[in-house]
């Protein structure tokens, strides 16, 4: 009796949810705003693809205090309930429910009622040691995320859906997603949202294939509600590139659950990747992918920290400088990066400013596209002993070992074991997509050393946000450290507009204008 009683609560309960979702696939299918939320928003890669597309980012919730920042920069620049003019607040999101955000966003009476469509990219690690028992307790157990701080963060994300009942869910992460340690979890979140209530697809997309001048491959959960009656087109690619060796041996590790659980479904035992979507592959015959060259050939050279007029020191956004290149001499992804809707820049930027490492601009100098630590080490070295010759020549002969010859040797030649840290530096290709940029440039920017040798030099804070796509208007909050790690942390927002439209797609809702990608062509 009492689990019969138990059922019929179940079914009365989908159907109350059934209820809310319908009215808000009728609202949106009126024209009426897509309203979304951004949870692990950053400083607001997803959002701004999505806010291109049409989509209203009504709230985000980020933790860390600068990218808060330039997310309420850019897209409440005066200010909302949560962040004054200027100014943002970080949110935690184990510390505010869904219910208290609805209320401080004043979006309604009911929470579910609140919210269309939810982005973003929750970290993986805690979840991948917990797995999916752990995240069936969300049904049993709404606050089952304040029980176990390693799940908190996957586990809150969840929640947020649960409680909101999103028409639309896409979540961003790391290949490594698909294989953590052996751990599938974008199949496990996938089981756990069907039963939701959601149909469930994730797939690899990179980056170059759709315009964006970095070979960037992610991974993509989608997620939408079973009364939209619909299926999920991803974005078919703009552009081709070969992508080096590395990137399909990473891409390779990521599949290998995905091929093993559908090995297993063709044995009929449990553990099917049934929630796998393989991307769509780019042609040849596409148009070449966007080169690290034509995505910054309009910013000015910077050659002040070679006759020493840029020193160490914080770096602000405070010194304006101008574009070399104006009308018709601009390629189209430049074009694009200065006329991009609600984010145009017509003269010129503010935060094209770079780092200041004395030692290493003759090593820099020296570099040939595509060297990396190894090469720049050896580089170094050659360099030491031309100096230790010189100093011979000169009758001062250093004895090895001895304190100046240690000095001058710290002077010159990089302190890291080339054999344990061969990817540490890398000097771009002029005519290829930069590789992946990553929340490392924070620390340091020798990942990627740009590719002009007269300028030797690490990039700068502009020239990553155009390798991320991101357009010259959209305002870094912070000095140079904290941009250059929101800019690795974010998602490019040529690609979240490209998806945002497969997700309008879903919604049964037309596009006002095609993807931004294909201004490129």
């Amino acid at each position: 009796m009492c689990r019969a009683v138990a059922g019929k609560l179940g079914k009365n309960e989908r159907y109350r949810k059934s209820s809310v979702v319908r009215r808000k696939i009728q609202r949106v299918r009126n024209g009426k705003t897509i309203r979304t939320l951004d949870l692990f928003a950053g400083c607001g890669g997803l959002s701004l693809g999505f806010a291109s597309a049409g989509f209203s980012i009504i709230g985000a919730v980020e933790a860390d205090p600068k990218a808060a920042e330039s997310h309420a920069l850019n897209f409440h620049p005066q200010g909302n309930v949560l962040h004054e003019s200027g100014k943002s607040n970080a949110i935690d999101i184990t510390s505010v429910s869904p219910e208290a955000l609805v209320d401080m966003l004043h979006l309604g009476r009911t929470t579910e009622s609140a919210i269309d469509v939810i982005i973003g990219g929750p970290p993986c690690q805690a979840f991948a040691r917990v797995g999916r028992a752990k995240l069936r307790e969300v049904d049993r157990h709404p606050e089952a995320f304040l029980r176990d701080s390693r799940a908190n963060l996957y586990l809150r994300y969840i929640d947020y859906v649960r409680s909101l009942i999103p028409l639309a869910v896409v979540m961003e992460n790391v290949p490594d997603a698909l294989n953590y340690g052996g751990h599938n979890i974008c199949e496990e979140v996938c089981e756990v949202l069907s039963e939701e209530g959601y149909s469930c697809q994730y797939t690899m997309l990179n980056a170059a294939f759709y315009g964006v001048p970095q070979m960037r491959e992610r991974m993509f959960l989608f997620a939408w509600r079973k009364e939209l009656e619909s299926t999920i087109t991803l974005p078919e690619p703009t552009h081709y590139v070969q992508l080096p060796a590395g990137y399909e041996g990473t891409r390779a590790v990521a599949l290998k659950t995905v091929r093993n659980q559908a090995l297993f479904r063709t044995r009929g035992t449990a553990g099917s990747a049934q929630f796998y979507m393989a991307a769509p592959i780019p042609a040849p015959t596409l148009p070449r992918a966007v080169t690290a060259k034509e995505a910054t050939e309009d910013l000015p050279p910077i050659l002040g920290h070679l006759d020493g007029s840029i020193r160490r020191g914080t770096r602000r956004f405070t010194d304006y400088v101008k574009y070399r290149m104006y009308g018709a001499k601009l390629n189209s992804y430049c074009r694009l990066m200065r006329e991009w809707p609600g984010f145009a820049c017509s003269d010129g930027v503010k935060d094209h400013v770079i780092r200041s490492l004395p030692r290493d601009y003759q090593i820099f100098q020296a570099m040939k596209p595509g060297d990396q630590y190894p090469q720049a080490h050896r580089i170094a070295l050659s360099l030491f002993e031309e100096r230790l010759a010189e100093l011979a020549k000169s009758g001062q002969r250093l004895a090895v070992g001895s304190p100046e010859y240690e000095s001058l040797k710290k002077s010159i030649v990089p302190p890291y074991d080339p054999s344990k840290f061969p990817n540490k530096w890398r000097k771009m290709e002029a005519d290829l997509p930069a590789r992946t940029l990553l929340a490392h440039l924070g620390k340091d920017s020798y990942s990627h050393i740009h590719y002009d040798s007269g300028q030797a030099r690490t990039i700068s804070v502009r020239e990553a946000a155009r390798l991320q796509s991101f357009p010259d208007g959209f305002i870094f909050a912070g000095t140079m450290n904290p941009a250059f790690r929101q800019i690795g942390n974010a998602v490019p927002p040529l690609l979240a507009n490209a998806i945002a439209h497969s997700v309008l797609g879903v919604l049964g809702v037309t596009p006002a204008e095609p993807p931004l990608n294909q201004r490129l062509l």
